[in-house]
């Protein structure tokens, strides 16, 4: 039996947001306060929040804000982050993550937002939603900090399959198009392929291959292709979109979160050493508020799940409060901006041959 529909839907004229309230390290108490803290701040969002109705049902309660725009459907199981996803692919018809991910292939919810179990996640979302016509490997799209103007570059793929072959490459760098346009209004981003060196003979063999392919599609596709780039190079302004396979990002990310988290307490104790130094804490405190703004990994939570008839966006395990509306904020401006859609056509359009591509880009913004 999947899980039940409440009785009291979400109003219309709304963007609604389907959202899976368990599977999170620190509990449906602060996805909820999460998504409380979204809805105080945009009057436009709507949610259908998934999981057990006796566990969420007081704590939509306490929040008053969340009063007729949140819908609960019950749905009594959980995805741990044990769970092995082959298991919960067999099993996990009752679970929240299952429930959440209905919502957005009933067409009830434009975009489901989940805490829980990435490797579950990934699976039931390729089995539920399908993959676009065309797409190989589906990408995990993340944000990160740089010195662009939009504030963020986009890297992929962030961890949903270590493997990546040339033509997986490619359709990275499409997906990752779309992204930085749709989400940033970048009108013409640029792409690089992560490399140990710039150097065009360097490399793997797969990363030769999918520079020609990238190179051959920038045109039609309309972006601009920089080629290879370093590690060095994410947090920098040379490109918007950087490309490379689920295994080097993943170690990517969690190193830039880990050099984030250490810069944070290494500035703590650096202020607090000496008497003077806590002056100059209590002079600098507007400076490094920024700083610790633009630094803090819960600015930037929410991975964007690429290349399915849906968007997902997972948030990360430990998010607090912070962390969820961050993710939520993410999925409501994609909602808004019809990325799905507009994804599905750029993947489209990249599997023509090269001279209806370039016409069907010219006429579309996508």
């Amino acid at each position: 039996m999947t899980a039940q529909q409440d009785t009291a839907p979400v109003r219309h004229g709304r963007t609604v947001i389907s959202i899976d309230a368990m599977g999170g390290d620190l509990g449906p108490a602060v996805v909820v306060a999460g998504i409380a803290k979204s809805a105080s701040l945009n009057p436009d969002i709507g949610f259908i929040l998934h999981g057990p109705r006796a566990e969420l049902e007081p704590l939509v309660a306490r929040k008053r804000v969340l009063a007729n725009i949140c819908e609960i459907r019950d749905a009594p199981d959980i995805v741990s982050m044990d769970d092995k996803p082959s298991h919960v692919m067999r099993h996990g018809k009752n679970t929240s993550m299952w429930s959440a991910l209905e919502s957005v292939r009933a067409g009830e919810a434009t975009v489901c937002v989940s805490c829980g179990n990435t490797g579950a996640l990934m699976m039931m979302s390729v089995l539920r939603l399908r993959r676009l016509p065309g797409i190989y490997r589906p990408a995990i799209g993340v944000l990160w900090p740089s010195r662009n103007p939009q504030g963020f570059n986009v890297l992929l793929d962030g961890g949903a399959d270590i493997r990546a072959d040339a033509k997986d490459l490619m359709q990275y760098a499409l997906m990752g198009v779309s992204y930085a346009r749709n989400g940033f209004d970048v009108a013409r981003p640029r792409v690089g392929l992560l490399n140990v060196g710039t150097e065009e003979h360097k490399g793997r063999s797969e990363l030769k291959e999918a520079h020609e392919l990238i190179s051959s599609n920038a045109r039609h596709a309309d972006f601009d292709f920089i080629g290879f780039v370093e590690g060095r190079d994410l947090p920098g302004d040379i490109c918007d979109v950087i490309v490379t396979d689920g295994f080097t990002g993943n170690v990517a990310l969690k190193t830039g979160e880990g050099t984030a988290n250490l810069i944070a307490e290494l500035l703590r104790e650096a202020f607090k050493y000496t008497p003077l130094s806590r002056l100059a804490s209590l002079l600098a405190y507007t400076s490094l508020r920024r700083l610790k703004k633009r630094i803090d990994p819960r600015q930037v939570n929410g991975g964007v799940f690429l290349g399915l008839n849906g968007t997902v966006v997972k948030s990360h395990g430990a998010a607090d409060a912070t962390g969820v509306s961050a993710a939520v904020k993410l999925a409501f401006q994609l909602a808004q901006s019809g990325f799905s859609e507009k994804l599905a056509a750029r993947v489209a359009s990249a599997s023509l041959p090269a001279e209806d591509a370039g016409s069907e880009a010219d006429g579309e913004n996508t």
